[in-house]
């Protein structure tokens, strides 16, 4: 399971002097490559974090576009999602988000309901505080009704309610464009995931850098707080 935060869109257009839309334009495209190359890199979990609690600080216009290109890349590349065995998830609370992009989720994420070789998980409106505060509200919900017993509750407990459920935690996180920081990422998730950051701009991140990063990672020792005998 690889997770990443796909950073460095708009410092890629603003460095060819074109607007900032440009460059998650560009990003958008970098998507399919890397989702395609999942198989051969033996990558069966990609979860991409395309839009954060906190993005809605930006600007208006910048925000509105990327909605726009987010129901415009639903709608692109859906049959091809299907064709290619991907299998589109998304996490991240959508009450926020407009009625017409929350239906295209929904209908993208029934239509490759039945696809199994690469599992596309997209945080879309995505903050791990935030997932985790509205995993804690349904859990102590469950407590206040009975359903469940705070003596039952215990670290296997929390991930049942997380947005996550689905998923294998991540073994390794992925960081574009030279920022060394999580970002409020699958906070839960990530406990003894392995991290990368890397200085390259998510636009340039072409498959044969993805192949160079996974060597990379497939060559660490994880001992998941254990030591060598």
């Amino acid at each position: 399971h690889v997770a990443i935060i796909m950073d460095g869109n708009g410092r890629w257009a603003q460095m060819r002097g074109r607007p900032r839309l440009m460059g998650h334009h560009a990003g958008a495209r970098r998507v399919r490559e890397i989702v395609e190359a999942c198989p051969d890199q033996g990558v069966k979990y990609l979860t991409i974090f395309a839009f954060s609690t906190e993005n809605w600080k930006r600007t208006q216009t910048e925000v509105a576009g990327l909605m726009k290109l987010f129901r415009r890349y639903i709608q692109r590349e859906a049959r091809n999602l299907l064709a290619n065995g991907v299998r589109v998830r998304f996490i991240g609370d959508r009450v926020r988000l407009d009625d017409k992009l929350v239906c295209l989720m929904d209908e993208l994420e029934l239509l490759t309901s039945q696809n199994e070789l690469v599992h596309l998980t997209v945080a879309l409106n995505y903050g791990g505080r935030d997932e985790v505060t509205r995993a804690t509200q349904r859990l102590a919900h469950d407590v206040g009704t009975g359903k469940l017993s705070p003596a039952d509750v215990g670290d296997e407990t929390l991930p049942k309610y997380l947005d996550t459920y689905f998923l294998p935690d991540p073994d390794l996180v992925i960081r574009t464009s030279g920022e060394a920081r999580i970002s409020n990422f699958l906070l839960w998730q990530s406990a003894y995931a392995e991290y990368e950051f890397i200085d390259t701009l998510w636009p340039d991140f072409t498959p044969f850098v993805f192949a160079k990063v996974l060597s990379g990672f497939k060559a660490r020792d994880r001992r998941f707080g254990a030591v060598q005998a």
